[in-house]
């Protein structure tokens, strides 16, 4: 399975705005860093395992057809693997993934140079997919029912439509937020699966197979303290790991195995606590309690004195306190639990 990913021209693109080649050559295959720790079949991909067991079935339905998978779209919080579980898909049914995101197809022409260099079953993963644009969606509600894709040709009273059958193939969606997509979107995609946060002992898991591709000795202890730090959530996860791996570069010595009290130093060295929060969070708690008595407070008053925008506060802060409990949303505003009250006490 290649995984292929290009740039347009227009810009040195970021890579959340990769754009795909229509017809790559063999110097744009690309190979980040991360992809080398992604699992490459569903056996390797640990949690999600209802998710896992709806695309299994998927995959082998459709080999057993010989067609294509059936359109799909993951969400939920950034992190959990919706990329990765896409190229997992890929490799499972023997394709090609490749891989674009909504901001990185703003011209028509963009769509319409994937979907026409399409081969039969590729997987055409779209990132942000609530971030297209109205045109681009509209070319591509028959290219997913009815495998064709309809062009203009010509301009006022000249013009037609022209239309190109495709081969079959796959979308794959990912976002962050559902409720963003147009209805017409998302009621064409056959499959649509959540991903949920991850438990403690998946999280090990994950943990312990990461060390090990980057040649990491991890104590129980240590393994279990980054795994209770990362929020649930496996980019997380490797992230801490890699800033546990630079500290014990530096001052952990000689080949042992790293401890808990080196991955404290690492963890404390980056403001994130035993229980994953980072400075952000505790700012937001202790402007709260602090300054409001714990609260309710209004999400606008909260960004104006945080410094921050509503939207991050909504979207990046908020949801972990709130999963932990941490947090309230209330009609009249946000107010801290008890929880957060004896979690600070205690850092403190």
């Amino acid at each position: 399975m290649a995984i292929v990913s290009s740039s347009s021209g227009r810009k040195p693109p970021s890579r959340s705005e990769a754009l795909v080649d229509p017809q790559p050559a063999l110097e744009d295959v690309v190979t980040r860093p991360e992809d080398k720790l992604r699992p490459q079949c569903l056996d390797d991909y640990i949690g999600q395992t209802e998710l896992k067991q709806v695309l299994g079935i998927a995959v082998e339905a459709a080999l057993g057809r010989g067609d294509a998978l059936d359109h799909v779209l993951f969400y939920g919080p950034p992190g959990l693997g919706k990329t990765t579980m896409a190229m997992v898909l890929a490799e499972e049914m023997g394709v090609q993934c490749k891989v674009t995101s909504a901001p990185a197809l703003e011209r028509p022409r963009d769509i319409v140079g994937l979907l026409v260099n399409l081969q039969p079953r590729d997987l055409l993963f779209i990132d942000e997919i609530h971030r297209l644009s109205r045109v681009a969606e509209e070319l591509l509600y028959p290219a997913m029912e009815d495998r064709r894709l309809d062009l203009a040709v010509g301009k006022g009273t000249t013009a037609r439509t022209r239309s190109l059958d495709l081969p079959p193939f796959t979308l794959v969606g990912a976002t962050t937020r559902a409720g963003s997509l147009s209805s017409p979107l998302r009621d064409r995609f056959g499959l649509i699966q959540r991903l949920e946060f991850y438990g403690l002992d998946d999280l090990k898991a994950i943990v312990e197979r990461t060390a090990g591709l980057i040649g990491l000795t991890l104590t129980p202890e240590a393994l279990s303290s980054i795994a209770a730090s990362c929020r649930g959530t496996p980019r997380i996860a490797n992230r801490l790991l890699r800033r546990v791996r630079d500290v014990a570069s530096v001052r952990g010595g000689g080949g042992s195995a790293i401890d808990q009290a080196l991955v404290g130093e690492a963890l404390s060295l980056h403001r994130v606590d035993h229980r994953g929060l980072d400075a952000s969070d505790r700012r937001l708690l202790q402007l709260l309690i602090e300054h409001h008595g714990g609260g309710p407070v209004g999400l606008e008053t909260l960004a104006a004195a945080l410094g921050d925008d509503p939207v991050t506060l909504e979207t990046v802060v908020e949801p972990f306190l709130l999963q932990q409990g941490l947090l309230m949303r209330t009609p009249r505003g946000r107010m801290v639990t008890d929880a957060a009250r004896s979690h600070l006490a205690k850092a403190a």
